[in-house]
């Protein structure tokens, strides 16, 4: 698929498979996105074919230009700071990074300005790109790894939807207390709140479905390096699921685990995921940038 970008627009030249597709169906159909942002992209004249106002329930066809205002200057929302930042992937849609273990996805307040989102505010300000930082999905303050974030309200829909159909596969290194007699194994046991502590998770049947499938990759004295790979996305499910099988993370002190690091040992080594405006498969891989025995 031909892509291009031309100023502020996005432009997609209509392959021979599109054949007498509608911008419409592309809209709704291809890439499924929402119906407030399709009324707004109306409203506002965002779309042209050929460099022309046309029909959005008239037929393309190969060969012609879709053209989308898709990259208009917005403010960062965050304030843009300075600090080392490992990107994985990135294009005019998207950016892919690497998240150092000790610090927040997204700020929390407006005063918190230490966090990955300010780091990439600072990416973009550096390239003179004027646009919102808009995280796709979330790691745990000491959990390192990859993290992808949107750079218009098109892609990050896009990828919301691919996120929650399970399309965006992510894989987990951990390292857990106790050698797993299973080489590999699954653990589908609903996670909720625990209310008891304001922080803590816990395997409860009345919280929500959440399976994690584990294979064991090496022992390391009493402990054992797992690949984790996640079919849902509950807050702390790696966690919560190691723990409830009698093998909390290393250095998770607060489901069990003993202070052998300054953190859980847990790094999204990993993640996989079709481009939501092409559908080229994008694969990133993290290393864990500090040594607690996370790079294979």
């Amino acid at each position: 698929m031909k892509t291009m970008r031309k100023g502020s627009l996005f432009q997609l030249v209509i392959p021979a498979n599109w054949k007498n597709v509608t911008i419409e169906y592309i809209l709704k159909e291809e890439w499924q996105a929402p119906k407030k942002l399709i009324h707004s992209m109306r409203m506002n004249k965002d779309i042209k074919i050929n460099g022309s106002d046309f029909p959005w329930n008239k037929p393309l066809t190969p060969g012609d230009t879709l053209e989308l205002e898709l990259f208009k200057k917005a403010d960062y929302d965050v304030p843009a700071v300075y600090g080392d930042l490992q990107v994985l992937y990135e294009d005019d849609h998207l950016i892919a990074v690497n998240k150092p273990a000790g610090m927040d996805t997204h700020p929390n307040g407006p005063l918190d300005t230490d966090t990955l989102a300010n780091l990439i505010a600072f990416h973009f300000q550096s390239k003179g790109e004027s646009c919102r930082v808009m995280h796709i999905h979330r790691l745990d303050r000491d959990t390192s790894g990859a993290v992808i974030f949107a750079k218009h309200p098109l892609a990050k829909a896009i990828l919301d939807r691919l996120l929650n159909e399970r399309k965006v596969k992510r894989t987990y290194l951990a390292l857990v207390h106790g050698r797993l007699k299973q080489k590999k194994g699954t653990i589908s046991e609903p996670i909720g709140r625990d209310r008891h502590h304001n922080t803590r998770r816990r395997v409860s049947p009345s919280g929500q479905k959440a399976v994690t499938h584990y294979r064991v990759l090496e022992f390391r004295e009493n402990m054992t390096l797992v690949e984790v790979v996640l079919d849902t996305g509950r807050t702390h499910q790696i966690r919560v699921h190691m723990s409830h099988i009698g093998h909390p993370l290393a250095g998770d002190s607060l489901y069990g685990g003993k202070p052998v690091f300054k953190r859980q040992a847990l790094h999204a080594s990993r993640i996989s995921f079709p481009h939501p405006l092409t559908g080229e498969w994008i694969d990133c891989e993290a290393e864990c940038l500090d040594d607690i025995g996370l790079n294979r």
